[in-house]
This record gives structure tokens, sequence and C-alpha cells, in this order.
């Protein structure tokens, strides 16, 4: 398979490479560049995410082995590549063969097929399929929560350099950010659910930066808060799924908030509204 010149790519990128970077077979350095192309090309970020989310469906289906390390054909040791914090939420198991390039682009394309079969049982894999982003209700949902559940599914399965400032420096990642979006941001605590941050990075955003914030669990189990200014005005929390992840996003005083991650969906809404509070909004008049 060949897509050099497919247009939804960025320069530098193929097919070939994608693949790679979903089955987590590039080097470190190769990893970060890529990872940082697809930050500012939202439509090949979510070619990545679908892959992602289509591979999570078709593991849960078929009911992949449980086990941290299992020897796959080819000499490569199978690794958990998620865990989730509750006892309900899938475990993904990410099985990653040497296998010719050949082999794995005809095998992304069995992905690619499966999954559009799968869309019609799986309602929630469809936004990526599709184009589109949904909040459960029909509505599309607004580019930067489009964008913040891109940058999840990006940047936090990153394991070395999930973040650009860790959180022990967090008094000057709260001090970059804020300069670089003009806005007196704060990082509020999620650390009565369990999560502690990890830091932060700068992303671009629909019209000017966006901020990341990462938190994670004992289980390793990630959140990402997502800040960026805005032009919409609403005021009320809105929820878009992709595959087994959920962003809760709303809009505050000029600013989009979205917090994403693969959680059961009323326990995210807990945390939404206790950071919405925190951020200094009203979340009680939108219930």
């Amino acid at each position: 398979m060949n897509d050099d010149h497919d247009s939804s790519l960025p320069d530098g990128v193929d097919l070939q490479a994608l693949s790679a970077f979903v089955d987590g077979e590039l080097s470190d350095a190769e990893r970060e560049r890529i990872a940082t192309l697809l930050a500012a090309h939202p439509q090949a970020a979510a070619r990545v995410a679908a892959w992602r989310a289509q591979k999570a469906a078709l593991q849960v289906l078929c009911g992949a082995p449980q086990d941290d390390a299992r020897r796959a054909p080819g000499g490569q040791a199978a690794e958990a590549a998620r865990r989730t914090d509750d006892a309900d939420e899938p475990t993904v198991i990410v099985l990653r063969p040497r296998t010719p390039w050949w082999r794995r682009a005809g095998i992304a394309a069995c992905w690619l097929a499966a999954g559009a079969g799968l869309t019609l049982a799986l309602g929630p894999l469809a936004p990526r399929l599709t184009g589109g982003a949904w909040n459960g209700l029909g509505a599309q949902a607004p580019s930067f929560a489009e964008r913040a559940d891109v940058a999840y599914a990006v940047y936090t399965p990153e394991r070395r350099h999930p973040v650009e400032v860790a959180a022990s420096e967090e008094e000057h990642l709260i001090s970059w950010l804020s300069k670089r979006l003009n806005r007196s941001l704060s990082v509020p605590s999620l650390q009565e659910y369990g999560y502690s941050l990890v830091g932060g990075r700068l992303l671009p955003g629909e019209a000017g930066p966006a901020a990341q914030f990462m938190y994670e669990n004992r289980a390793g189990a990630r959140l990402t808060l997502y800040v960026t200014g805005t032009a919409r005005d609403e005021t009320a929390f809105r929820l878009l799924r992709d595959g087994n992840r959920r962003t809760f996003y709303w809009i505050s005083d000029g600013m989009g908030y979205a917090l994403s991650g693969p959680i059961a969906e009323g326990k995210l809404r807990s945390i939404a509204v206790d950071v919405c509070s925190a951020l200094g909004g009203k979340p009680e008049a939108w219930q």
C-alpha cells in the first residue's frame, strides 16, 4: 500500500509510518517527530485515533488475553498498552509481532474495513470514521473538543515524553502557558480522585495556542484537561465519545475546556463538574 501523496497526511509521514506509530514500532526520536506533526494536523491525527479505537474494539470483541507479558510469533513480547482504574473498564492488550511492513499495511486495511462494519454496532466509533464528532445527541462538537480528543489520543500513550514541562516545575508550567494563552491559568487538583499532575504542554488551537494538562493515577490511567480561547458562546456540559474515550467539554468566560479520559461516563462527568467549579465556572446552573 502506498499513500505517500495523500493530502490528509503531513509532509514526511505516510501510512506505513502511521501504522508503525500506532503499533509502537518507531524509535523514540521518530515517534516524537510524528507526534509533533500530528498535533498540527488534526485530520491525520484523527486517522491515528480511529485506528487505535478500532484495534481496541477488535481486541475486546475477540477476548484479548489479560497477561501483561506473552510471547508473540516473531520473538517480541506482548505488552499491556493501556490500563484503567475501574474494574468495569476494558484493559487493552496490544500484540506487537515482528512482521514485514507490507503485512502490517494489509492488517491496517483490515482494521479499517472491520471498523466500518463495527460502526453499525458500536456507535462510539462513528465520529472518526465519518470525519465528524458527536456529543451523543447528534449535535456536532466544536473544534476545540475534537482537538482535545485527538491530543489525548496522541500524547497519553507516550511513556517517556508525555509532557513538555513536568509537574515538578508546576509554577513555571502555569506561568509559561498563561503567558502563551494570554490568560491567567490554574491547574485544578484531582488528588481526591486518585490522579496526580504529570505536567503539561503547549498545543496549536483552532485560532491560537492551547494548553494540555495531563494527570495519572497509580494504575497508570491518564486524564487530560485541554484549555483554549474560543469565540463560541454556550453554557452547558456536552459529551464527545470516541471509542472507549469520553470528553466532557464546556465554555466559560471566553475559554473552552475539555476533560478527556477512558473512564466511566458518570465518574468523568463528576470530575468535570468539580474541575469547572475550581476554574470559576458555575456547573450547578447547567445541570
